[in-house]
């Protein structure tokens, strides 16, 4: 017959394994298993507060109520980061963007695009020569700027 201590060092003994592979850990004692969940769940935590801070930021954006859209841009080593946010999502917008960055020389290397109620662009370019050097990082960001401005002034229907 099995006693109880038995049993439950078993069972402890499982949840213990299963413990070591939810969390993908490779090591034998208990406490090793518990060190290492441990830092697995302090990675978890940090992802979260990764997505809680980006969807707080876009949340904010989209309850801000001014229609300009935002234009930020990063220099990169070889080229830039580029956001477009606006809290509304207007038909020809990113066609819009996308030819001012044509008319600035720049390759779009890799974007993320979303035109659902509101717009939002993140995209990395570069020269179309490699001659990243020669452009100004605030001098792209106005030149977008101006070029949604246009765009939206021709589009406006109260204009």
């Amino acid at each position: 017959m099995v006693s109880r201590e038995q049993k439950r060092g078993s069972s402890l003994r499982e949840k213990f394994q299963l413990l070591r592979s939810i969390t993908n850990s490779q090591a034998e004692s208990e406490t090793s298993i518990i060190v290492d969940a441990s830092k697995y769940i302090k990675k978890l935590k940090q992802k979260v507060e990764k997505i809680n801070n980006a969807t707080t930021s876009e949340q904010s954006f989209r309850d801000h109520s001014d229609p300009n859209p935002m234009v930020t841009v990063e220099t990169l080593e070889k080229g830039f980061m580029i956001k477009v946010m606006s809290g509304k999502n207007e038909a020809g917008m990113l066609v819009c963007v996308l030819e001012a960055f044509e008319d600035l020389g720049l390759d779009v290397v890799e974007a993320r695009v979303s035109c659902t109620d509101t717009f939002s662009l993140h995209a990395i370019g570069s020269s179309y020569n490699d001659d990243c050097e020669s452009m100004d990082g605030e001098a792209l960001k106005q030149a977008v700027e101006e070029a949604i401005r246009t765009w939206s002034n021709r589009h406006d229907p109260k204009g």
